[in-house]
């Protein structure tokens, strides 16, 4: 929201029309000249009303000096000049003495009050509306709507009533300004006036003017969510709709009125020009449509915005400004059509009257249009629109006053503009669903090219132009930002399991044999439906239900309409390279879904205004407005957490005016714990530091407010980190690579993000470079990166255009993808192709029989090279024995042999790994590691590529240096293991999880329902794992970054250090009220957890708290060197320390267990070998000492049953690596029961899973999660 202006709904009031003088002479000029149809005048501003409107208190007259001086009527200073002088000084607007908003362009309002001109007519005309939109150099954009109303020119003018002069009429317009886009609200507010302006002399016109802008000035605008504001000037009660969040704009107009001028296909086409940022210009005989129209189809653009120049309403004398060269949005009358399109080239002319779309070289539009599958999706949902109110109100009864009129039309609109919105959001994300595939978050590029290549023929001209824009630059931004906005989160909700999977882990481009059998029954069906069919959405109407099938055997969009016969809706070729799952989506609850709207919207009705508009009648109704303001926060204070933050906001804010400066912190400070996305920082700021000596003496004998204060003036004093804005577009070197930048390039073409592999890759493709100066590091040169980089994406095309025999599909399972094929060679199973998937060899055969299986990876015994004999030649060939089977497989593969070799033996390796580990990682980076093999063998084709090659061969390496067996009672209690830094490049620490059982959401979608494991890695960065599946969510959340999937909008202060500890007590885990957390200093504060309060505060005296436990309502404390028990007085009742001996060798408790039911008391240290147990009733020496096999420390320790899980730091190998050894002990006979090998690093978190599971996470070297089932 922004806080820089006082969030009012006024800006300004204007009053412009021609000056009484010059209606003098024009009455004296008619009289003897005659008619006055074509006479026009030169239109003034008359009144310039702007707040403050009334007076401050005596206390503050001095600081409103100092700020700025009083506002005064523009009329009233022009009376004091000669007539003469005002009419010809272009300056007089812009005098010191009169101040206005500093957006308000005063020379150029009164032409865009009356774009067509101050006309003088002989009859009364009823008023005129028009909207107008202002935009400065910054972007920033103002509001206007203008009402055009007619008066006799001769009213009040005693000199000229005795002369008999035709009854004559001269318009003046009345322009509401404001910051907010509140077209319909101002539009309703003006006819009020409109009422009120009929019945006065022109004499009172100012102060009835003054009146009613004064009325406008306090209205304050609501913040986002979902409170409305409602207010009543006579005889109308007035909505103000909040925006849905802060990313969202403000909606206040009629959305589906170009849904009335336009058919769907010319809208996709003004849309294309937009996206494509082609100049345009709108045309209509009615003002008031221009700007409605041209706002509309902005809105419709979202999350893209617009950046380019934009006047909506351009008057007679602008028509020169569409003869700028670069990008625009205007609009002008239709009068102006013929010569707009004349005078001017390679403009886009919309003609809102007739619904047609030409450009001024033609009549019709030759540019690139939408892509088809987007826009075939579109218009087959626009026309599930109902934009009819009269047949949306035919069942329902009659209103029977104007104000349910209203309310229900304003509630059908509502809904209207949501499903609208609805619509062309789902229409962004078909267009632009797959940039994210194309982008590189880490170094911020995105490959336009490859994103290019990517696309249909037919698309690829839209697509080049539009990635050449601004408006995409910006949209490219949020996406490398991982901005968590509606686009992002229907694209999400709406992906493949496949997708899902390739966001999150790096999964090399391959067609699984799903899609290809997709691909082949698509086109075998004749439907040649287009595999970049956008994704769908259900029918948007509330009474009309859509059919959707998820077959996976389709890739077009199947809907049956309101239960008829499903059917394709294309009739289009079928592409050989899909990049979207072929799998048919409805939109889930939860994202824009109409099954799930928006929690419906709270009305909150200002005070009525008062009958003066005194000092004092303003200040009592501000008085008022808080009274009520406090009413309902009483009235939500336990129930609604979102709406009290509302209002506390506005109470603040009306306090803030009133000069109430510590009502309004204290409010802005239950604000901040409540809902900081709301949070005013520079409303506050400001307020701080207007505070007087007395009231800051006042707050600081509060101690909570002088906290907040406090810490606004520290962050205000922080220097604002800027957000990383670079859009970088991928480029192939053009010069040597050092390791350092060869990391960097391979990670930005996407080829491969582990830089462990990277380096492999960098030593194998040096491998034969020779060093041109002694001792300098190897470097590889562009050229042959090139040709590495265009071997790698041609491989990958191949593979996308490679179809499999139908035979051969029918013995995969869906999820295999084929990556390497050899040429035709002789097999012992015959002559054919040898083919490898991630699960085995196969043998396409030449004959009727088509596919052999030669061998799984988890079967072979055996692979070599040997001799075969043909004629006097001994040829190499590849021998691979399976167990279970007497004959050897035998493949003469000629110069692939030595190659081949290395493949199947790295596939081999890696798929043993994966087996042994239950970490199915393995396999993937050693496809990864096959594929690189072939690049590099294909890229240097030297005697030395396979030596090169084998550099890549990592898991067949290291087979012979760390065994591949895992001792048996490690792998029958491993169940899974999971990377949680999968999409990192490099490992990262697992400092903490939490396994969450239920749902977090109020969502019905499935997924929301499984259980999740939220994973905490070091540098402050959060996955979740769906723990149903075991698969990483899409979406991390980055605390203190803007990478957020679940909003923090709570923030508890009350700590004033380091938070080290959280706990529930463990008998009400499910359904309690209280908890307690710990900070370093030794404040325990009791938290109510419904209301977020803190309910008590205990303060116990050590040099750190590390950890607090709760059990049988008692506190437990680990305080380094010492674990105590409080009282519930707070004060210490046992204190175990560290035993004299152990006390030389470690330094600190690193973790402890209670078993209250037993007395037992379990501690461990990182640096000792042994656990300690202890009695609760004779704290002073250890009960029994466990020593812990193999272990030099214990890092962590849980309970789960009637066993003690430990993590232990692994005793130091011959490199100084220490692992993670995970010990199970029997808390009965304290015996250690399971010796687990857990990881290559130390485990540094536990966490249970039910009691069914454990799960443990290691330290960086390893970065992993284990999952060990409990007996």
């Amino acid at each position: 929201m922004a806080d820089r202006s006082p969030p009012v709904l006024l800006e300004a009031c204007v009053v412009l029309g021609a000056s009484r003088d010059k209606l003098c002479e024009v009455s004296q000029a008619i009289n003897t000249n005659g008619s006055p149809d074509r006479l026009l005048l030169e239109p003034e501003v008359l009144h310039v009303l702007a707040p403050p409107f009334v007076g401050r208190s005596p206390a503050d007259g001095a600081a409103v000096r100092s700020r700025g001086r009083r506002r005064r009527s523009f009329l009233r200073r022009k009376r004091e000049q000669p007539p003469s002088a005002v009419a010809t000084s272009p300056q007089a607007c812009g005098s010191e003495d009169l101040s206005v908003p500093k957006d308000i362009d005063l020379m150029a309002l009164p032409q865009l009050c009356f774009p067509g001109g101050l006309r003088v007519t002989n009859e009364q005309k009823d008023e005129q509306f028009h909207f107008l939109v202002f935009t400065d150099v910054f972007g920033n954009k103002t509001h206007g709507v203008v009402m055009q109303c007619y008066r006799p020119i001769l009213e009040g003018m005693t000199v000229l009533k005795s002369l008999k002069f035709p009854r004559l009429f001269s318009a003046y317009s009345f322009c509401v300004i404001s910051k907010y886009p509140y077209f319909t609200a101002l539009k309703d507010c003006l006819s009020c006036l409109s009422i009120t302006l009929r019945s006065c002399l022109l004499s009172d016109m100012e102060a009835r003017v003054k009146e009613f802008a004064t009325k406008l000035a306090l209205v304050p605008i609501p913040p986002p969510g979902q409170l409305h504001l409602m207010f009543t000037l006579c005889p109308l009660t007035i909505v103000l709709p909040a925006r849905e969040d802060k990313d969202h704009p403000t909606i206040d107009l009629d959305l589906h009125l170009p849904f009335f001028c336009f058919r769907p296909e010319q809208l996709l086409q003004g849309l294309s020009c937009l996206l494509q940022e082609r100049r345009v210009v709108l045309f209509s005989a009615d003002w008031a449509r221009l700007t409605l129209v041209a706002e509309s189809l902005l809105l419709f653009l979202q999350p893209l915005s617009w950046q380019q120049p934009y006047v909506p309403v351009l008057a007679r004398s602008m028509l020169d400004f569409v003869m700028a060269p670069t990008a625009f949005l205007m609009g002008c009358h239709l009068s102006h059509f013929k010569e707009v399109a004349t005078e001017t080239d390679d403009l886009v002319l919309i003609n809102i009257d007739n619904g047609s779309v030409s450009t001024s070289c033609s009549e019709t539009l030759d540019l690139p249009e939408i892509p088809a599958a987007a826009a075939d999706c579109f218009t087959q949902r626009c026309r599930t629109l109902q934009i009819h109110f009269d047949l949306h109100q035919c069942p329902h009864a009659s209103c029977t006053g104007v104000s349910e009129q209203r309310a229900k039309r304003r509630a059908w609109q509502h809904d209207l503009n949501l499903d609208i919105q609805r619509i062309t959001l789902e229409l962004m994300v078909n267009v632009f669903r797959d940039v994210s595939s194309h982008l590189n978050y880490e170094h911020r590029v995105f490959n336009s090219e490859e994103f290019l290549k990517s696309r249909q023929p037919s698309e690829q001209l839209f697509y080049k132009q539009v990635l050449e824009t601004h408006i995409f630059h910006l949209f490219l931004k949020d996406r490398l930002n991982k901005k968590i906005d509606d686009f992002a989160r229907l694209e999400h909700s709406t992906r493949s399991e496949m997708q899902r999977m390739k966001a999150v882990v790096e999964v090399l481009r391959r067609p699984t044999v799903q899609e290809i059998q997709a691909r082949r029954k698509s086109s075998s069906m004749g439907t040649r439906v287009s595999t970049r069919r956008g994704i769908s959405l259900p029918d948007l109407g509330d009474d009309h239900t859509t059919g959707f099938k998820r077959n996976p055997t389709l890739t077009g969009i199947i809907a049956s309409d309101h239960g008829g016969t499903s059917k394709p809706r294309s009739s289009r070729n079928v592409w050989k390279r899909p990049s979207v799952s072929p799998y048919i989506f409805s939109l889930p609850p939860g994202v824009l879904a109409p099954g799930n709207p928006p929690e419906p919207a709270t009305l909150f009705k200002l005070p009525d205004f008062p009958a003066s508009l005194s000092f004092n009648s303003i200040q009592s109704y501000y008085r008022e407005l808080i009274r009520l303001l406090g009413k309902a926060i009483f009235s939500v204070q336990n129930e609604n957490p979102a709406l009290l933050a509302r209002f506390y906001y506005l109470r603040g804010f009306i306090s803030t005016l009133c000069w109430r400066r510590l009502d309004a912190l204290g409010d802005f400070q239950n604000l901040y714990r409540t809902d900081t996305a709301i949070f005013p920082t520079q409303l506050v700021t400001r307020l701080v530091d207007s505070l007087h000596r007395e009231e800051r003496q006042q707050a600081d004998r509060q101690p909570e407010l002088k906290r907040f204060i406090l810490k606004v003036r520290t962050e205000n004093e922080k220097p604002s980190a800027q957000p990383d804005d670079r859009v970088k577009k991928f480029k192939l070197p053009q010069k040597r690579l050092h390791q350092e930048e060869f990391v960097r390039c391979v990670q930005e073409c996407g080829i491969v993000k582990d830089v462990a592999t990277i380096h492999r890759l960098f030593d194998a493709l040096t491998d034969d470079t020779p060093i041109s100066v002694p001792g300098q590091p190897k470097q590889v040169v562009p050229e042959l990166f090139r040709v590495f980089y265009t071997l790698w994406k041609a491989t990958e095309a191949e593979a996308q255009d490679y179809n499999l025999p139908p035979e051969v599909i029918d013995h995969l399972d869906n999820s295999e993808c084929v990556y390497k094929v050899s040429l035709c060679v002789k097999t012992s199973l015959g002559v054919g192709k040898i083919a490898m998937t991630q699960k085995r060899l196969i043998l396409l055969t030449v004959g009727p029989q088509g596919f052999l299986e030669i061998t799984k990876f988890r079967d072979i015994q055996e692979v070599k090279i040997a001799s075969a004999s043909f004629l006097l030649l001994r040829i190499p060939s590849l021998h691979i024995k399976t167990c279970g089977s007497v004959k050897v497989f035998e493949a003469n593969l000629k110069t692939e042999t030595e190659l081949w070799n290395l493949v199947v033996r790295e596939m081999w390796a890696g798929r043993n790994m994966a087996h042994q580990h239950k970490d199915p990682q393995y396999m993937t980076e050693a496809l990864t590691n096959v594929l690189l093999m072939d690049a590099v063998t294909g890229c240097l084709q030297t005697p030395r590529s396979i030596s090169a090659a084998s550099k890549l061969a990592y898991f067949d390496q290291i087979k012979h240096e760390v065994p591949m067996m895992v001792p048996k009672m490690t792998s029958e209690t491993l169940k899974h293991k999971i990377n949680p830094s999968q999409d990192l490049a490099e490992p990262q620490t697992v400092r903490a999880l939490l396994y969450t059982p239920g749902q977090l959401t109020s969502c019905d979608s499935k997924s929301e329902m499984n259980p999740k494991l939220w994973v905490a890695l070091a540098g402050g960065k959060v996955v979740v794992f769906d723990a149903a599946s075991w698969s990483m969510q899409q979406y991390c959340i980055q605390v203190g970054a803007s990478e957020l999937s679940m909003s923090c909008n709570k923030q508890l202060t009350e700590h004033r250090h380091e938070v080290t500890g959280l706990t529930l007590d463990p008998r009400d885990q499910h359904n309690s009220q209280r908890a307690h957390s710990c900070s370093c200093d030794g404040t325990i504060l009791l938290w109510d957890t419904a209301s977020l309060k803190v309910k008590r505060q205990l303060h116990l005296s050590c040099d750190r708290l590390c950890s607090i436990q709760v059990h049988d309502g008692t506190l437990w404390c680990r305080c380094g060197d010492c674990v105590v028990e409080l009282k519930k007085s707070g004060t210490p009742q046992r204190r175990v320390s560290l035993a004299d001996d152990v006390q030389s060798m470690s330094s600190s408790f690193s973790s402890f267990i209670i078993i209250p039911e037993r007395g037992q008391l379990w501690t461990g240290c990182a640096d000792s070998g042994e656990l300690c147990l202890w009695h609760t009733d004779n704290p002073r020496r250890p009960r029994k000492r466990i020593p812990l096999p193999g272990g030099s420390g214990v890092t962590c320790m849980m309970r789960v049953k009637d066993q003690i899980w430990a993590g232990c730091r692994g005793r130091s190998g011959s490199q100084g690596q220490s692992g993670g050894q995970l010990l199970v002990m029997d808390a009965e006979s304290h015996t250690v029961v399971k010796e687990l090998q857990a990881h290559s690093d130390s485990i540094q978190t536990l966490c249970s899973a039910e009691d069914r599971y454990v799960l443990s996470g290691s330290a960086s070297r390893d970065g992993k999660i284990a999952i060990w089932k409990v007996e």
